[in-house]
């Protein structure tokens, strides 16, 4: 790992320290700290677990995944949804120096390939709930593939691969041996928009900072009950606090499979959630909820909505205090770093029109033109950063990262933005060849690469289009020998592995692609098109 793993640079790491950001302390610290607590921890359906117990559940696994031979400096595939078993997973891969990637649960086939082909895992934990592991084809077949793998836990399996066995055996004189401090903890997931899945190698002195400094603007206490209905594996429902920020408080993560209005309103009633973070489809589902219902009472002890993921809407966005009747704080972050919020005593016109400002004061951010050149505040152009937090390369990608980085070690995001005199920022949208479906990240080159395995399909390009509850869906634009209908299209990505989210939502088939003067795929001009089908 540490061949491909880009480090700060002494003098940078030097200051951070000296400044107490970096505090030289495992993540594992945020929960062993309050490991003699009886307070609830988790709530996972009808399954509560108190500190001590969490914390004796991570012991016990650790313990499991030592004796079988699991060792500081390996790597580990995950892939949990939102259930208790992911905390306990997390945090004992990271007591035994293991650091995993935890893929969402709605990834496939693709994913897993991809990213076991980058950490060769020497372990994988999974479901048998999904798909792929409902039986031993997909196991079988991905184990003999990746040789790596000497380990397999999987979660509602009865058999040799039993999660829940490992994690009830009593722990047998575990030691912790957790990575160090400024190295690998875990690797995040990138929302990027090259054709594979690239991976963001996250320490435990950077990602700790990050958490406590949003616990610092967020408020985030004891007394914090937060509902994660947002992937638990998601770097805004981890991190931005998210849980992690949950545990290091002593606060209550109340879990919920997804975020629908039905299934998380009877939650916030029930266990009188004060804290919820959700991306901009899901509020507009809670705000037609209220309207269809005629009542936000189930939402009384709610003090507190984020929202992030995507841009949120200036209309939306103050609909929340007024129908939901919480206070709205917009969150501005990526899983390479840099975190924004609006602040809690922000005036109603800043939150409502702003997407916050950087969080720490060592964060370093401007805006540069499509020549790398500064442009004055209040312009439109590419988000560059870095700081104590933000990370300096991607995971064995050198050439990526000569893209991704500048000369100086500020990574352009891509996303196009504004700051203010305040240094407030406004996103405006996207540099970078991406679609953003309702908070989901899918990279165009990545969808086209799989189009162009069909054997009918000559040339394929993937293009945004306006969405009023999404805010952006997907078209594949295709030049096919024959005519294919979407259902086949969809079917045949399927096939290929590939996550639901990332199906076109449509579909148009044309004689030849629009191509810009040096001879690209149009896109601009494919989405022009879209629109204006769309409007007829």
């Amino acid at each position: 790992m540490s061949v491909a793993f880009t480090p700060w640079p002494d003098d940078f790491a030097a200051r951070y320290r000296e400044k107490g950001y970096w505090q030289d302390r495992p993540l594992t610290d945020f929960l062993t700290r309050h490991a003699d607590s009886e307070s609830v921890a988790v709530i996972d359906g009808d399954r509560h677990f108190s500190y001590c117990e969490l914390n004796a559940r991570v012991d016990n696994l650790a313990s499991s995944l030592q004796r079988q031979g699991l060792k500081t400096g390996d790597t580990a595939l995950v892939q949990l949804g939102n259930v208790a078993e992911f905390y306990i997973t997390f945090f004992a891969l990271l007591r035994i120096g293991v650091a995993p990637v935890n893929a969402l649960f709605s990834h496939q086939r693709s994913e897993l390939q991809a990213y076991a082909a980058q950490i060769e895992p020497a372990m994988l934990i999974a479901d048998r709930q999904h798909a792929l592991f409902a039986d031993d084809v997909f196991l079988n077949a991905f184990v003999d593939e990746h040789r790596s793998v000497r380990t397999v836990l999987l979660r509602n399996d009865d058999g040799e691969h039993s999660l829940a066995a490992a994690i009830a055996h009593p722990a047998d004189n575990v030691v912790a041996t957790p990575t160090g401090p400024g190295e690998v903890a875990f690797f995040q997931l990138s929302g990027g928009s090259t054709g594979t899945p690239k991976l963001i190698p996250r320490t435990h002195n950077d990602y700790a900072y990050s958490i406590r400094r949003s616990n610092e603007i967020c408020a985030f206490d004891q007394n914090t009950r937060y509902l994660c209905a947002l992937p638990a594996a998601h770097n805004y429902a981890l991190s931005s606090p998210g849980a992690l920020g949950v545990f290091l408080a002593q606060g209550c993560v109340i879990l919920a499979a997804d975020p629908s209005a039905t299934l998380c309103f009877p939650l916030i009633e029930q266990h009188q959630i004060n804290v919820a973070a959700l991306v901009p489809p899901a509020v507009s589902l809670w705000l037609q909820a209220i309207h269809e219902w005629n009542s936000n009472a189930a939402l009384a002890s709610l003090t507190l909505l984020q929202v992030g993921g995507a841009r949120l809407s200036a209309t939306l966005a103050a609909r929340i205090p007024a129908e939901i009747g919480c206070q709205l704080q917009q969150v501005f972050g990526m899983a390479e770093g840099l975190v924004n919020y609006t602040r809690l005593d922000d005036s109603p016109e800043r939150i409502i029109n702003t997407q916050g400002c950087p969080m720490s004061p060592d964060d370093e951010v401007w805006v540069a033109d499509a020549e790398g050149n500064p442009l004055p505040r209040g312009e439109v152009g590419r988000l560059m950063t870095r700081g104590p937090y933000t990370f300096r390369g991607y995971y064995k990608s050198p050439e990526h990262n000569g893209c991704a980085f500048d000369a100086n070690g500020f990574y352009g995001s891509g996303d196009l933005i504004s700051i203010d005199e305040q240094g407030y920022i406004t996103v405006q949208g996207r540099e970078k060849d991406q679609i953003n479906r309702g908070g989901e990240k899918i990279a165009a080159e990545e969808v086209e690469n799989l189009l162009l395995r069909h054997d009918e399909v000559i040339h394929a390009a993937l293009v945004s289009m306006e969405d009023s509850l999404l805010g952006e869906k997907s078209c594949a634009w295709l030049v096919t020998k024959t005519p294919l209908r979407a259902v086949a299209v969809r079917r045949f990505l399927r096939e290929q592995g590939v996550a639901e989210f990332k199906l076109p939502d449509r579909v148009e088939c044309v004689d030849a692609l629009p191509l810009t003067p040096v001879g690209k795929v149009d896109k601009k001009q494919l989405r022009q098109w879209i629109a204006n089908r769309t409007l007829a």
